[in-house]
């Protein structure tokens, strides 16, 4: 955009090209700026941050007003139309003063997500864009001066067939997407103090031998030298209530350089993390620059052991796993995705009176739900949202790199949860996959494996009879099983019996006798009383869930089960899930209803996973 131009859309959106004071709060939508505070809504990562939070100012592209509102939000929570489906702009603004923190050398902005294209202007300078859902990004706060700064931010939720998640209009004309298309900043913005030395990265790993054996943790910090001189480097820290000595980086840093620092500890008589059963430790560690600035960063590690046996089966400290459990997804009949702390706590203990130790979304979770998860012993089936593409989507070789760019984010953001069970490279692929498509996942599970190699590398497949064992899994693995038998007809009927459903199972250990089995969807449409034969109601749900629990109880080689879904959720326009008398675009698919009611299945299940908790003996099932 040429120079005139840009600053005539700036000057629209309210940008004051002088000094901050000539804005008058009171004659528009804006606060009065303040300094943010330093406060989080998660622990874990680099400290510091300081919530962006209060009020913003917010308008629709081609709206002239604006109107306050909270961050997180997004625009369309109310809007069911196709074009919100399909996407639109909105602009965000927000003042702020600066912190007088002389150890910060530079600042920057970080967003936990935003849905999907987003640009950012600060003072009037544009500083950055940043494409892509569910994970978070930073731009650096160039320009950022002492007093009062304006923060402009332009959102785009338009996406095509070959974002991640899709969206747009499919070959049929349709609204692509498994959920709603909320536009906006659905989860928080920071503004973050960047010191001479910066923290790029923790990693705590761990490892333990047999069941009363010591551990070993192993902590490694890399550090980076933000500033244009050379420093010097002191890495320390703590870990389990003990000292960490940290080794093998420069006592100096280069203009620019990075270096790793690692250090380990021996812990005696470990409390070992496990669903259902957990324990966990901190882990605390601090960059000093020698001229008094540091910065710090914390975890919260669980010791455990995973171990995938060469019949298939998962070992989880020593036991078989059999999980049970439900699947999430953030999404609220009134502020969309834009969740709140208190909301996302509500899920977590939804969860947890269902007597689940395992959940999944099609999408990262919010960095708060995994800590909940951490804390609260829930095991995570954490996926990527390469979701139900088609084998022209994944030949394009953008969507390819896209792909592989956020499986890495994912697992660096997400790989010192101990929650995290397994890295899904995505949901409902081809049932039969070219060799294109398999070299695409043979791709994603090489870079998930580059970064994380001690958790199941998976995959969400559909549950069809039928189909022949597919070389694109062999580098997988676990696989995650979508099963609807009795619910959806499938190929030529081929699902419609819900009977058929354990021999189906039995066929795909036949298939993969090396791989995780898991379900990792099953489930049906209830919205009303009635009778059980009746598909719908809540005496269907409940009693086809029953019956393949009992199925996937019948089988402990399965590590684990979760129904489709916690709560009743949005999906696109049109959208029927099966249901005989369907409200597009909601799926009623949930154990509790949209107000968080539950249904009758909830409580069935709740008296069902009473018999298996987290891990279990042999025999169970």
């Amino acid at each position: 955009m040429a120079r005139k131009a840009l600053l005539a859309a700036l000057l629209a959106l309210g940008w004051a090209p002088a000094a901050h004071a000539q804005v008058r709060y009171g004659d528009d939508t804006a606060a009065a700026p303040s300094v943010p505070p330093v406060e989080a809504l998660y622990g874990t990562g680099v400290q510091g941050k300081r919530l962006l939070g209060g009020t913003w100012s917010f308008r629709r592209d081609g709206e002239t007003a604006w109107r306050p509102v909270g961050v997180p939000y997004v625009w369309n929570s109310d809007d069911l139309s196709l074009q919100s489906m399909l996407g639109g702009v909105g602009w965000f603004r927000k003042d702020f003063v600066l912190p007088s923190d002389r150890s910060a050398k530079a600042w920057a902005l970080r967003f936990e997500a935003a849905n999907y294209t987003l640009t950012a202007w600060l003072n009037g300078k544009p500083i950055g864009t940043h494409s892509g859902a569910y994970l978070p990004f930073e731009l650096p706060a160039t320009g950022a001066r002492a007093g009062v700064n304006r923060l402009l931010v332009k959102v785009d939720s338009r996406t095509t067939p070959f974002d991640l998640p899709p969206g747009g209009l499919d070959a049929k004309g349709n609204p692509d997407g498994g959920w709603w298309n909320y536009g906006g900043l659905p989860r928080e913005v920071y503004l973050r103090p960047v010191q001479a030395l910066d923290l790029d990265d923790v990693l705590v790993r761990s490892s333990v031998g047999c069941p009363t054996c010591a551990a070993t943790m192993r902590v490694a910090a890399t550090v980076r030298n933000t500033t244009a001189v050379e420093r010097a480097v002191a890495v320390d820290g703590t870990a389990a209530g003990r000292a960490l000595r940290f080794a093998g980086g420069p006592a100096t840093l280069a203009p620019g350089a990075s270096a790793t620092y690692s250090a380990r500890l021996r812990v005696a008589n470990p409390k070992l993390w496990a669903p259902g059963d957990p324990h966990l430790y901190r882990v605390a560690v601090t960059a000093r620059d020698g001229r008094g600035a540091a910065v710090s960063d914390v975890e919260e590690h669980g010791i455990r052991h995973v171990e995938l046996r060469p019949d298939g089966r998962l070992e989880f400290n020593w036991k078989p796993l059999a999980l049970r459990g439900a699947s999430m997804h953030e999404d609220d009949p009134v502020v969309g995705n834009a969740l709140s702390p208190a909301r996302r706590r509500a899920d977590i203990d939804a969860l947890l009176k269902l007597g689940a130790t395992f959940t999944r979304a099609h999408y990262p979770l919010h960095p708060q739900t995994l800590e909940l998860a951490d804390r609260f012993g829930i095991a995570v089936w954490d996926e990527a949202p390469i979701y139900q593409l088609t084998p022209a989507q994944l030949l394009d070789a953008g969507l390819q790199q896209r792909a592989e760019t956020f499986v890495r984010a994912q697992v660096l953001r997400d790989r010192n949860h101990p929650s995290v069970l397994a890295w899904s490279l995505g949901n409902e692929l081809p049932a039969r996959l070219d060799a294109p498509s398999s070299r695409l996942i043979a791709r994603l599970a090489a870079a998930a494996r580059e970064l994380d190699p001690t958790r199941l590398v998976a995959l969400d497949v559909l549950g069809y009879p039928g189909v022949p064992a597919q070389s694109a899994y062999d580098v997988l693995d676990a696989i995650g099983i979508n099963d609807y038998f009795g619910w959806y007809d499938g190929p030529g009927g081929a699902t419609a019996d819900r009977a058929g459903l354990g021999r189906y199972l039995d066929s795909m250990r036949a298939l993969y006798p090396g791989k995780a089995l898991f379900v990792t969807e099953f489930g049906a449409e209830a919205d009303h009383d009635g009778p059980v034969t009746e598909k719908g109601t809540y005496a269907f749900q409940a009693q086809l869930l029953h019956d393949h629990l009992a199925a996937i109880d019948a089988r402990p080689w399965l590590g684990g089960a979760l129904a489709w879904i916690l709560r009743d959720f949005r999906v696109k326009p049109g959208f029927t899930g099966g249901n005989p008398n369907p409200a597009p675009p909601d799926s009623a698919k949930g154990l509790l209803a949209w107000d968080g009611q539950a249904k009758p299945a909830y409580a069935e299940l709740r008296r069902l996973f009473r018999t298996i908790r987290g891990t279990s003996d042999p025999g169970a099932g």
